[in-house]
Protein backbone atom coordinates (compact mmCIF):
# COMPACT_ATOMS: atom_id res chain seq x y z
CA UNK A 1 0.00 0.00 0.00
CA UNK A 2 1.21 3.56 -0.98
CA UNK A 3 2.54 6.37 1.46
CA UNK A 4 1.37 10.09 0.94
CA UNK A 5 3.88 12.56 1.07
CA UNK A 6 3.12 15.33 2.55
CA UNK A 7 5.34 18.88 3.21
CA UNK A 8 5.59 20.56 6.56
CA UNK A 9 6.66 24.05 6.65
CA UNK A 10 7.03 24.45 10.16
CA UNK A 11 6.45 28.61 10.46
CA UNK A 12 3.27 28.11 9.42
CA UNK A 13 0.42 26.36 11.45
CA UNK A 14 0.20 22.48 11.67
CA UNK A 15 -2.26 21.10 9.36
CA UNK A 16 -4.50 17.54 10.33
CA UNK A 17 -3.26 15.12 7.87
CA UNK A 18 -5.49 11.99 7.23
CA UNK A 19 -4.53 8.50 5.68
CA UNK A 20 -5.98 8.44 2.49
CA UNK A 21 -7.95 5.39 1.93
CA UNK A 22 -5.91 2.60 0.09
CA UNK A 23 -2.59 4.19 1.56
CA UNK A 24 -0.32 1.93 4.40
CA UNK A 25 1.71 4.99 5.80
CA UNK A 26 2.66 8.61 5.51
CA UNK A 27 5.48 10.53 5.13
CA UNK A 28 6.81 14.16 5.96
CA UNK A 29 9.68 16.25 4.33
CA UNK A 30 9.84 19.14 6.91
CA UNK A 31 10.94 22.33 6.10
CA UNK A 32 11.53 25.78 8.14
CA UNK A 33 11.46 28.62 5.68
CA UNK A 34 11.65 26.87 3.32
CA UNK A 35 14.67 24.92 3.89
CA UNK A 36 14.54 21.34 4.26
CA UNK A 37 15.28 19.89 7.76
CA UNK A 38 14.52 16.34 8.05
CA UNK A 39 12.34 13.53 6.25
CA UNK A 40 10.48 10.85 8.05
CA UNK A 41 7.98 8.00 7.71
CA UNK A 42 5.52 5.65 9.19
CA UNK A 43 3.44 3.33 8.58
CA UNK A 44 -0.08 3.98 9.81
CA UNK A 45 -3.50 2.31 9.11
CA UNK A 46 -5.56 4.00 6.02
CA UNK A 47 -8.23 7.14 6.99
CA UNK A 48 -5.92 7.46 10.60
CA UNK A 49 -6.02 11.26 11.51
CA UNK A 50 -3.12 13.11 12.67
CA UNK A 51 -4.27 16.44 14.62
CA UNK A 52 -1.96 19.18 14.97
CA UNK A 53 -0.82 17.91 18.88
CA UNK A 54 0.15 14.77 17.24
CA UNK A 55 1.50 16.09 14.49
CA UNK A 56 3.96 18.14 16.49
CA UNK A 57 4.88 15.07 18.99
CA UNK A 58 6.23 12.89 16.10
CA UNK A 59 8.24 15.80 14.23
CA UNK A 60 9.80 16.45 17.84
CA UNK A 61 10.52 12.96 18.70
CA UNK A 62 12.32 12.32 15.00
CA UNK A 63 13.72 15.87 14.52
CA UNK A 64 14.23 17.77 17.46
CA UNK A 65 18.04 17.80 17.31
CA UNK A 66 18.29 19.38 13.36
CA UNK A 67 15.65 21.64 14.63
CA UNK A 68 17.47 23.02 17.97
CA UNK A 69 20.49 23.45 15.65
CA UNK A 70 18.69 25.23 12.34
CA UNK A 71 17.06 27.87 15.07
CA UNK A 72 20.65 28.44 16.89
CA UNK A 73 22.63 29.27 13.74
CA UNK A 74 19.54 31.27 12.65
CA UNK A 75 20.31 33.30 15.78
CA UNK A 76 24.30 33.13 16.44
CA UNK A 77 25.28 32.71 12.97
CA UNK A 78 22.30 34.61 10.33
CA UNK A 79 22.91 33.42 6.57
CA UNK A 80 24.89 36.48 4.19
CA UNK A 81 22.97 37.10 1.21
CA UNK A 82 23.44 34.39 -1.43
CA UNK A 83 26.66 35.67 -4.30
CA UNK A 84 26.31 35.27 -7.61
CA UNK A 85 26.63 31.58 -8.85
CA UNK A 86 29.54 31.11 -11.19
CA UNK A 87 28.28 29.92 -14.46
CA UNK A 88 26.66 26.57 -14.42
CA UNK A 89 25.90 23.90 -16.96
CA UNK A 90 23.12 21.59 -15.90
CA UNK A 91 23.88 17.79 -17.89
CA UNK A 92 21.26 15.18 -17.73
CA UNK A 93 22.81 11.45 -19.08
CA UNK A 94 20.01 10.22 -20.74
CA UNK A 95 18.81 6.71 -22.68
CA UNK A 96 15.86 5.98 -24.04
CA UNK A 97 13.57 7.37 -21.17
CA UNK A 98 11.89 10.67 -22.89
CA UNK A 99 9.19 10.91 -20.50
CA UNK A 100 11.25 10.72 -17.50
CA UNK A 101 13.47 13.39 -19.03
CA UNK A 102 10.34 15.63 -20.20
CA UNK A 103 9.57 15.63 -16.23
CA UNK A 104 13.09 16.57 -15.27
CA UNK A 105 13.52 19.06 -17.72
CA UNK A 106 10.17 20.59 -16.79
CA UNK A 107 11.10 21.16 -12.76
CA UNK A 108 14.73 22.71 -14.20
CA UNK A 109 13.53 24.68 -16.02
CA UNK A 110 11.23 26.40 -13.94
CA UNK A 111 14.64 27.83 -11.90
CA UNK A 112 15.66 29.62 -14.86
CA UNK A 113 12.40 31.17 -14.87
CA UNK A 114 11.27 31.57 -11.47
CA UNK A 115 8.05 33.47 -10.85
CA UNK A 116 8.16 37.36 -9.98
CA UNK A 117 12.15 36.81 -9.46
CA UNK A 118 15.76 37.39 -11.57
CA UNK A 119 16.45 35.06 -14.13
CA UNK A 120 19.10 32.51 -13.12
CA UNK A 121 21.08 32.15 -16.73
CA UNK A 122 22.37 28.37 -16.63
CA UNK A 123 23.34 26.02 -19.54
CA UNK A 124 20.89 23.03 -19.81
CA UNK A 125 22.94 20.43 -21.76
CA UNK A 126 21.31 16.44 -22.51
CA UNK A 127 23.86 14.29 -23.31
CA UNK A 128 21.89 11.47 -25.13
CA UNK A 129 23.94 7.92 -24.71
CA UNK A 130 23.82 5.44 -27.45
CA UNK A 131 19.86 5.84 -28.05
CA UNK A 132 17.71 3.64 -29.94
CA UNK A 133 15.33 6.18 -31.30
CA UNK A 134 14.69 9.91 -31.51
CA UNK A 135 12.53 10.69 -29.23
CA UNK A 136 14.93 12.17 -26.60
CA UNK A 137 15.77 14.65 -29.34
CA UNK A 138 12.23 15.29 -29.91
CA UNK A 139 11.61 16.52 -26.41
CA UNK A 140 15.11 18.44 -26.19
CA UNK A 141 14.29 20.35 -29.09
CA UNK A 142 10.65 21.32 -28.02
CA UNK A 143 11.77 23.21 -25.18
CA UNK A 144 13.98 26.62 -25.84
CA UNK A 145 17.33 26.62 -24.51
CA UNK A 146 18.20 23.24 -24.22
CA UNK A 147 21.58 22.32 -25.91
CA UNK A 148 20.88 18.42 -27.10
CA UNK A 149 24.30 16.01 -27.58
CA UNK A 150 24.11 12.66 -29.13
CA UNK A 151 27.32 10.38 -27.67
CA UNK A 152 27.37 7.20 -29.97
CA UNK A 153 29.18 5.00 -27.10
CA UNK A 154 27.00 3.26 -24.35
CA UNK A 155 27.67 4.27 -20.99
CA UNK A 156 26.99 6.50 -18.62
CA UNK A 157 30.63 7.51 -17.93
CA UNK A 158 31.32 7.72 -21.54
CA UNK A 159 28.14 10.10 -21.95
CA UNK A 160 29.66 12.13 -18.33
CA UNK A 161 32.41 12.71 -20.27
CA UNK A 162 31.15 14.14 -22.82
CA UNK A 163 29.06 16.61 -21.01
CA UNK A 164 32.72 17.39 -19.40
CA UNK A 165 33.69 18.29 -22.90
CA UNK A 166 30.70 20.28 -23.75
CA UNK A 167 30.04 22.09 -20.90
CA UNK A 168 31.14 25.74 -21.11
CA UNK A 169 30.23 26.42 -17.30
CA UNK A 170 33.00 26.89 -14.64
CA UNK A 171 30.93 24.44 -12.59
CA UNK A 172 29.02 21.37 -13.93
CA UNK A 173 26.20 20.05 -12.42
CA UNK A 174 25.23 16.56 -13.26
CA UNK A 175 21.61 15.27 -12.70
CA UNK A 176 20.07 11.67 -13.75
CA UNK A 177 16.96 11.73 -15.80
CA UNK A 178 14.80 10.06 -13.10
CA UNK A 179 14.92 13.42 -10.49
CA UNK A 180 12.97 16.34 -10.23
CA UNK A 181 15.14 19.51 -8.62
CA UNK A 182 13.61 21.05 -5.69
CA UNK A 183 12.69 24.91 -6.01
CA UNK A 184 15.72 25.34 -3.55
CA UNK A 185 18.59 23.22 -5.47
CA UNK A 186 19.88 26.55 -7.38
CA UNK A 187 19.91 28.05 -4.37
CA UNK A 188 21.22 25.32 -2.22
CA UNK A 189 24.14 25.19 -4.65
CA UNK A 190 24.41 29.14 -5.29
CA UNK A 191 25.07 29.02 -1.18
CA UNK A 192 27.63 26.04 -0.95
CA UNK A 193 29.84 27.45 -3.49
CA UNK A 194 29.91 30.92 -2.00
CA UNK A 195 30.71 29.32 1.47
CA UNK A 196 32.73 26.99 0.24
CA UNK A 197 34.87 28.22 -3.41
CA UNK A 198 38.09 26.21 -2.81
CA UNK A 199 35.70 23.18 -2.97
CA UNK A 200 36.07 21.06 -6.52
CA UNK A 201 32.62 19.02 -6.09
CA UNK A 202 29.50 19.50 -4.04
CA UNK A 203 26.23 17.00 -3.65
CA UNK A 204 23.21 17.43 -2.24
CA UNK A 205 19.86 15.59 -0.60
CA UNK A 206 18.31 12.70 -2.62
CA UNK A 207 14.38 12.43 -1.22
CA UNK A 208 11.84 10.06 -2.78
CA UNK A 209 9.47 11.33 -5.66
CA UNK A 210 7.09 8.79 -4.75
CA UNK A 211 6.24 5.87 -2.45
CA UNK A 212 3.81 4.20 -4.53
CA UNK A 213 4.88 0.66 -4.41
CA UNK A 214 5.96 -1.43 -1.86
CA UNK A 215 9.55 -1.70 -3.62
CA UNK A 216 9.86 2.06 -3.47
CA UNK A 217 8.86 1.55 0.74
CA UNK A 218 11.43 -0.80 1.30
CA UNK A 219 14.17 0.84 -0.45
CA UNK A 220 13.19 4.16 1.49
CA UNK A 221 12.91 2.16 4.93
CA UNK A 222 16.39 1.41 4.94
CA UNK A 223 17.67 4.75 4.28
CA UNK A 224 17.16 5.50 0.28
CA UNK A 225 20.23 7.38 -0.86
CA UNK A 226 19.73 9.90 2.39
CA UNK A 227 22.32 11.58 3.70
CA UNK A 228 21.22 13.65 6.51
CA UNK A 229 20.66 17.01 6.83
CA UNK A 230 23.32 19.33 8.01
CA UNK A 231 25.78 20.65 5.52
CA UNK A 232 29.26 18.37 5.95
CA UNK A 233 32.68 19.28 4.09
CA UNK A 234 35.08 16.43 3.94
CA UNK A 235 38.47 17.20 3.32
CA UNK A 236 41.81 15.12 3.97
CA UNK A 237 40.37 14.09 7.53
CA UNK A 238 37.70 12.24 8.58
CA UNK A 239 34.95 14.23 10.20
CA UNK A 240 34.00 12.24 12.55
CA UNK A 241 37.28 10.02 12.84
CA UNK A 242 36.47 6.88 11.01
CA UNK A 243 39.24 4.93 10.80
CA UNK A 244 38.43 4.07 7.04
CA UNK A 245 38.34 7.41 5.81
CA UNK A 246 38.30 7.98 3.08
CA UNK A 247 37.85 4.69 2.02
CA UNK A 248 33.85 4.96 3.27
CA UNK A 249 33.15 6.48 0.19
CA UNK A 250 29.08 6.28 0.24
CA UNK A 251 28.94 9.40 3.11
CA UNK A 252 30.02 11.79 0.25
CA UNK A 253 27.10 11.86 -1.95
CA UNK A 254 24.79 10.21 -4.79
CA UNK A 255 25.81 10.66 -8.98
CA UNK A 256 22.44 11.45 -9.43
CA UNK A 257 22.96 14.95 -7.75
CA UNK A 258 26.53 16.13 -7.76
CA UNK A 259 28.31 18.77 -9.20
CA UNK A 260 31.84 20.23 -9.74
CA UNK A 261 34.50 23.31 -10.66
CA UNK A 262 34.85 21.71 -13.84
CA UNK A 263 38.32 22.40 -14.72
CA UNK A 264 38.67 20.68 -11.43
CA UNK A 265 37.22 17.52 -12.91
CA UNK A 266 39.35 18.25 -16.04
CA UNK A 267 42.56 17.95 -14.10
CA UNK A 268 41.23 14.46 -12.50
CA UNK A 269 41.27 13.09 -16.06
CA UNK A 270 36.81 12.80 -15.86
CA UNK A 271 35.36 9.84 -15.21
CA UNK A 272 36.50 6.42 -15.53
CA UNK A 273 34.68 4.71 -18.37
CA UNK A 274 35.36 1.15 -17.29
CA UNK A 275 32.29 1.74 -14.55
CA UNK A 276 28.93 2.46 -15.22
CA UNK A 277 29.18 0.60 -17.95
CA UNK A 278 27.16 -2.73 -19.46
CA UNK A 279 26.48 -5.61 -17.04
CA UNK A 280 28.65 -3.02 -13.85
CA UNK A 281 26.12 0.31 -13.92
CA UNK A 282 27.37 1.93 -11.58
CA UNK A 283 30.53 2.77 -9.25
CA UNK A 284 31.47 6.21 -11.22
CA UNK A 285 29.98 8.25 -8.51
CA UNK A 286 32.22 6.52 -5.57
CA UNK A 287 35.07 6.60 -7.72
CA UNK A 288 35.24 10.15 -8.78
CA UNK A 289 33.84 11.36 -5.26
CA UNK A 290 37.11 9.46 -4.15
CA UNK A 291 38.99 10.84 -6.26
CA UNK A 292 38.42 14.87 -5.21
CA UNK A 293 39.16 13.75 -2.02
CA UNK A 294 42.63 12.28 -2.72
CA UNK A 295 43.56 14.51 -4.58
CA UNK A 296 43.43 16.84 -1.65
CA UNK A 297 40.33 18.85 -2.88
CA UNK A 298 37.61 19.48 -0.27
CA UNK A 299 34.03 18.48 -1.26
CA UNK A 300 30.97 19.95 0.30
CA UNK A 301 27.61 17.96 0.67
CA UNK A 302 24.80 20.59 0.66
CA UNK A 303 21.29 19.04 2.25
CA UNK A 304 19.24 22.11 0.50
CA UNK A 305 20.70 20.90 -2.68
CA UNK A 306 18.09 18.87 -2.92
CA UNK A 307 16.26 16.39 -5.46
CA UNK A 308 13.34 13.63 -5.63
CA UNK A 309 14.12 10.40 -7.40
CA UNK A 310 11.90 8.14 -8.70
CA UNK A 311 12.94 4.86 -6.62
CA UNK A 312 12.46 1.34 -8.78
CA UNK A 313 9.13 0.38 -8.91
CA UNK A 314 8.85 -3.44 -8.69
CA UNK A 315 10.75 -6.12 -6.70
CA UNK A 316 12.43 -7.51 -9.63
CA UNK A 317 14.05 -3.79 -10.46
CA UNK A 318 14.81 -3.31 -6.68
CA UNK A 319 16.29 -6.72 -6.16
CA UNK A 320 18.90 -5.82 -9.70
CA UNK A 321 19.18 -2.62 -7.70
CA UNK A 322 20.86 -4.42 -4.88
CA UNK A 323 22.97 -6.54 -6.75
CA UNK A 324 24.53 -3.95 -9.05
CA UNK A 325 25.04 -2.51 -5.38
CA UNK A 326 27.42 -4.74 -3.90
CA UNK A 327 28.66 -5.23 -7.37
CA UNK A 328 29.62 -1.81 -8.36
CA UNK A 329 30.94 -1.04 -5.16
CA UNK A 330 33.48 -4.34 -4.68
CA UNK A 331 34.44 -3.69 -8.65
CA UNK A 332 35.53 0.25 -7.34
CA UNK A 333 36.93 -1.03 -4.23
CA UNK A 334 39.05 -3.21 -6.53
CA UNK A 335 39.95 -0.06 -8.80
CA UNK A 336 41.12 1.85 -5.92
CA UNK A 337 43.47 -1.06 -3.94
CA UNK A 338 45.69 -1.39 -7.37
CA UNK A 339 45.37 2.48 -7.95
CA UNK A 340 46.03 3.56 -4.67
CA UNK A 341 48.55 1.86 -2.85
CA UNK A 342 49.07 3.96 0.21
CA UNK A 343 45.47 3.19 1.20
CA UNK A 344 45.59 -0.67 0.73
CA UNK A 345 45.27 -1.39 4.93
CA UNK A 346 42.38 0.58 5.07
CA UNK A 347 40.40 -0.81 1.60
CA UNK A 348 41.08 -4.50 3.35
CA UNK A 349 39.88 -3.28 6.49
CA UNK A 350 36.84 -1.95 4.32
CA UNK A 351 36.23 -5.08 2.40
CA UNK A 352 36.33 -7.66 6.10
CA UNK A 353 33.77 -4.75 7.81
CA UNK A 354 31.37 -4.89 4.79
CA UNK A 355 30.99 -8.58 3.95
CA UNK A 356 30.89 -8.57 8.06
CA UNK A 357 27.80 -6.66 8.17
CA UNK A 358 25.84 -7.63 5.59
CA UNK A 359 26.46 -11.18 6.74
CA UNK A 360 25.35 -9.90 9.95
CA UNK A 361 22.26 -8.19 8.45
CA UNK A 362 21.12 -11.61 6.05
CA UNK A 363 21.41 -12.98 9.60
CA UNK A 364 18.83 -10.57 11.46
CA UNK A 365 16.35 -10.89 8.58
CA UNK A 366 16.47 -14.60 8.36
CA UNK A 367 15.30 -15.11 12.14
CA UNK A 368 12.61 -12.02 11.49
CA UNK A 369 14.88 -8.97 12.72
CA UNK A 370 15.31 -6.76 10.16
CA UNK A 371 13.27 -4.50 7.99
CA UNK A 372 14.78 -5.62 4.94
CA UNK A 373 13.30 -9.64 3.29
CA UNK A 374 16.68 -11.70 3.25
CA UNK A 375 16.98 -12.25 -0.25
CA UNK A 376 17.58 -8.54 -0.98
CA UNK A 377 20.44 -8.43 1.03
CA UNK A 378 22.03 -11.73 -0.14
CA UNK A 379 21.77 -10.91 -3.34
CA UNK A 380 24.12 -7.81 -2.57
CA UNK A 381 26.16 -9.78 -0.79
CA UNK A 382 26.47 -11.87 -3.71
CA UNK A 383 27.07 -9.01 -6.30
CA UNK A 384 29.99 -8.01 -3.85
CA UNK A 385 31.95 -11.35 -3.88
CA UNK A 386 31.11 -11.21 -7.95
CA UNK A 387 32.30 -7.15 -8.06
CA UNK A 388 35.38 -7.88 -6.25
CA UNK A 389 36.14 -11.11 -8.16
CA UNK A 390 37.75 -9.38 -10.94
CA UNK A 391 34.57 -7.40 -12.44
CA UNK A 392 36.64 -4.03 -12.96
CA UNK A 393 39.28 -6.00 -15.41
CA UNK A 394 36.27 -7.70 -17.26
CA UNK A 395 34.80 -4.27 -17.23
CA UNK A 396 37.72 -2.75 -18.66
CA UNK A 397 37.97 -4.73 -21.31
CA UNK A 398 34.21 -3.74 -21.92
CA UNK A 399 34.45 -0.33 -22.40
CA UNK A 400 38.02 -0.87 -24.61
CA UNK A 401 35.81 -3.03 -26.88
CA UNK A 402 33.09 -0.07 -26.51
CA UNK A 403 35.65 2.41 -27.87
CA UNK A 404 37.32 0.73 -30.63
CA UNK A 405 33.67 0.11 -31.79
CA UNK A 406 32.74 3.78 -31.82
CA UNK A 407 35.85 5.42 -32.27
Amino acid sequence: MPYAIHEIELTKPLPTLAVPEGHGGMALIVRRKDRPLGFVMQALPEKSVLAPDELAGWISRELAPGLLRESLLEELAPRAPGSPLPSLTVAICTRDRAERLARCLGALLDLRRPEGGEEAPFEVLVVDNAPSDERTREVVTSQPGVRYVREPRPGLNFARNRALREASGELLAYLDDDVVVDRGWLDGLREAVAAHPDAAAFTGQVLPYELATEAQIVHERRGGFRRGFETIRYGSSAPDASKLYPCVTGIFGVGCNMAFQRDRLRELGGFDEALDVGRLPGGGDHDILYRVIRAGWPLVYEPRCLVFHEHRATRAELRHQYWTWGLSLMAFVFKAYRSDPPERARWRLLVLSWFAHQLRQCAKALRGRHALPAGLLATELWGGVVGLLGEYPRSQRRSARIRREHP
